[in-house]
């Protein structure tokens, strides 16, 4: 069983706050604040201490002392929020927060900056900094075993042989198969499954009893009790971090798949992420914690985001047997609460922290007390919840992602909840934000995205420790948006002139970009918006993913040739017909850019050097690159007989040619040796011109010996239908011949958009 540490590692900085000349208290209080401050840095040390020894090894007294200290933890950080909150806006005549602060010399700066005023000024700083336990393991992440691996080990470790067919008979197959679902591949789910089948012989009652065991958290059968404890021996060697950030995923109902960026930016609410180093920001370190739990099997890595841009949307799910175990824990330790038709963790005497909706007709019962809630979570597709937002003293995260909110009164008293870090109205039904939301001075995420908000109320601009926006409108860029310089991620933006532009400029934190440019304009404008984003995107140093859409402008291209991209840039994504390269800029280049992993952009002219030097990128996975448009292929230029050589792309997985007017680059024995999936584009007719014949143009498919997909589009509607049926047919047959029998998909129709789904 885990003892966390409860809200110590944010307590404790704020009990040295307080110590110190800023605030104006009680003779001999300083004194007894600084002694409550060392007790609390031994009950944090007991509390980590406690949390390595195993369930069975420890006293129940133990166990109760460290969940009253946890408990206790939360009541006191919440009352000493409350105070600063009150002393600030009581006793200042104007006030500064400065919250998760990570380089020194920029409060040093601020701090000089500011004149001694003797209470004029108050300043609210939070650092919520602690020592992170030193992660185990690198950075390799274990692919899930297949089905028939999955059944090989299964009867390995049942009866010590692989030979399935001569032990599993039709319903033992059968039943077998749906637990081997649940197990997803993970080699210790198997393991631990076949240890429990081994001792139940051939009864197929037995199995299905078992199978229908696996997830639920609350079953005490000896066979789940076995299981869990088991899982227990990976769970126990996770950092006490990661095992608080494992537990909040039981707030999210059985085969969600998770957005990991929600995920994340929940963990930073609830003050699980804590920055250690000078400079580390709340997304990049929510990330290594999200990865570290995919590399140690915990949670799943599911639905990558496939050529739909170069967002970060990645999802993530709950292996069942560690949802199963972490119900179980999440139970136990009171850390959240459900209500659904069919779960019901509560009872009245209780303490609610964490409270998940899981069903259209749940309503929070008249016997909870809210006014110690920090999350609430509701997942009631389609239904208004009807909360009574007023009556939430501590709310941290408020996530109403898809909740049905057509009225004012649902976000009614939504200005009190001066705590909140989260606040998701993502798909629902919303149409503008109160003014009061500029009195959530902490907020950290706002989401609105699929809302029909068109238009967000100056206040807004006064959440200076904004960190995720999400603000989908097509009204432009908001005035003011510059003053959120805190700002990470900022996503789904549509512009229409250089002003905002400009404004996007100022927020030098960014490391997520999404926009998309809305209005055609004259060459002269054109290039002036082209100016300014080149202008803009050269002070963002710390950009990561950028994402651009410009299906609106055409131009010959090149107005993105004055850009360096900084050596983080890990995601680039430009679309539509303005932004070109006119050739393979020098940064872009394997000695700059050492993490990009996604790579799509419109180039006019490309070499066979500049196909080598793409192909030493050491990271790069998705490659899309666009030669010309659809009716200017003319002013393309792709060298002639280009070649994808031996070791060339070592880690690229898809890859798409667009738009060129030679056949398409041939690929040699050794290259792409991990490419999955393939599309390109087919000028028939030019391919005729050049190659005299359809039937003898050669690609070379059946050297990349991991295609397992590839689509073909036919780029000219001018090409015969017999020719194309020809096409088609010399295609066809490159799949057959090749080892793996890839799927191949066929179509007269390009999209705008890379988000090909290779369906059959």
């Amino acid at each position: 069983m885990e003892f966390f540490t409860g809200a110590l590692p944010s307590l404790l900085p704020k009990l040295a706050a307080l110590a110190t000349d800023e605030y104006n208290l009680q003779k001999g209080l300083k004194g007894e604040i600084k002694f409550l401050h060392a007790e609390l840095e031994s009950v944090q040390g007991a509390l980590v201490d406690i949390s390595k020894v195993p369930e069975d090894q420890l006293p129940s007294g133990d166990k109760i002392w460290a969940r009253n200290m946890r408990d206790l933890s939360y009541d006191m950080e919440d009352s000493i929020d409350k105070f600063m909150h009150c002393f600030c806006f009581h006793m200042c005549r104007s006030i500064i927060v400065i919250d998760d602060i990570w380089n020194i010399s920029h409060w040093e700066m601020i701090k000089r900056a500011l004149p001694d005023n003797h209470g004029g000024y108050g300043i609210i700083t939070t650092t919520r900094i602690f020592n992170i336990a030193k992660q185990v393991g690198g950075i390799y992440k274990m692919k899930p075993l297949s089905p028939s691996n999955s059944r090989i080990l299964l009867c390995s470790r049942i009866l010590d042989r692989t030979d399935q067919e001569n032990y599993l008979d039709k319903d033992l197959a059968e039943v077998s198969d749906k637990i081997l679902k649940k197990c997803a591949g993970v080699p210790l789910a198997i393991i631990t499954i076949a240890s429990l089948l081994a001792n139940k012989g051939r009864d197929i009652m037995d199995w299905y009893n078992l199978y229908n065991s696996i997830g639920t958290g609350l079953e005490n059968s000896l066979d789940v009790h076995n299981m869990r404890k088991i899982l227990l021996l990976s769970y126990y060697d996770l950092p006490s971090h990661l095992k608080t950030c494992l537990l909040y995923l039981s707030i999210f109902p059985e085969d969600s798949e998770i957005e990991k960026g929600r995920l994340i930016w929940m963990w930073a609410a609830e003050g699980f992420i804590q920055c250690k180093r000078k400079g580390e920001s709340l997304l990049e370190l929510g990330g290594s914690y999200f990865n570290e739990l995919i590399n140690r099997s915990m949670i799943q890595l599911v639905s990558p985001n496939y050529y739909g841009g170069a967002d970060d949307s990645e999802y993530c799910r709950v292996h069942d047997m560690v949802l199963d175990l972490i119900f179980f824990l999440s139970n136990e330790e009171n850390f959240v609460t459900i209500l659904s038709d069919t779960k019901d963790h509560t009872s009245p005497s209780k303490t609610v922290r964490r409270l998940s909706l899981q069903d259209c007709k749940a309503r929070i019962q008249d016997n909870i007390n809210k006014k110690r809630i920090r999350s609430v979570v509701v997942f009631s597709f389609g239904n208004d919840p009807k909360l009574d937002l007023g009556s939430f003293r501590v709310l941290r995260v408020l996530d109403l992602e898809q909740c049905r909110l057509s009225n004012a009164h649902s976000l009614k008293y939504l200005g009190k909840l001066i705590h909140l870090r989260y606040l998701g109205l993502g798909l629902t039904r919303v149409k503008q934000l109160p003014e009061e939301i500029g009195n959530l001075r902490f907020l950290q995420t706002l989401d609105i995205r699929g809302t029909i908000i068109y238009k967000c109320p100056p206040t807004v601009f006064q959440l200076k420790h904004l960190r995720f926006l999400h603000i989908f409108t097509s009204k432009g860029v908001p005035k003011g948006i510059s003053s959120l310089t805190s700002l990470e991620v900022l996503t789904d933006l549509h512009i229409d002139n250089s002003a905002s532009i400009i404004e996007l400029g100022h927020l030098t934190e960014l490391r997520v970009l999404k926009i998309e440019l809305t209005r055609a304009c004259t060459d002269g404008l054109q290039k002036s918006l082209a100016e300014s984003l080149v202008d803009c995107l050269q002070k963002l140093k710390k950009i990561q993913i950028v994402d651009i859409t410009a299906f609106l402008f055409f131009c010959d291209g090149g107005l993105l040739d004055a850009w360096r991209a900084p050596p983080s840039l890990r995601k680039i994504g430009v679309w539509g017909g303005a932004f070109w390269f006119s050739t393979r800029p020098d940064w872009m280049d394997p000695s700059h850019l050492q993490h990009l992993t996604v790579l799509m952009v419109q180039i006019k002219e490309l070499q066979q050097e500049d196909l080598e030097i793409l192909g030493r990128l050491p990271a790069l996975q998705d490659l899309a690159l666009s030669f010309g448009r659809y009716k200017e292929l003319e002013i393309c230029s792709v060298g002639p007989g280009l070649v994808v050589g031996a070791s060339s792309f070592p880690c690229l997985v898809r890859c798409n040619l667009w738009y060129f007017v030679v056949p398409p680059v041939v690929f040699r024995q050794g290259a792409m040796p991990r490419l999955t999936n393939l599309t390109f584009s087919f000028p028939v007719g030019k391919m005729r011109e050049i190659a005299g014949s359809i039937s003898g143009l050669e690609l070379g498919l059946e050297n990349l010996t991991s295609l397992r997909k590839f689509a073909v589009f036919f780029s000219y509607d001018s090409d015969s239908k017999e020719d194309k049926e020809e096409a088609m047919a010399v295609l066809r047959h490159e799949a057959e011949i090749h080892p793996n029998r890839p799927t191949i998909w066929m179509s007269n129709h390009i999209p705008i958009r890379l988000n090909v789904s290779f369906n059959e």
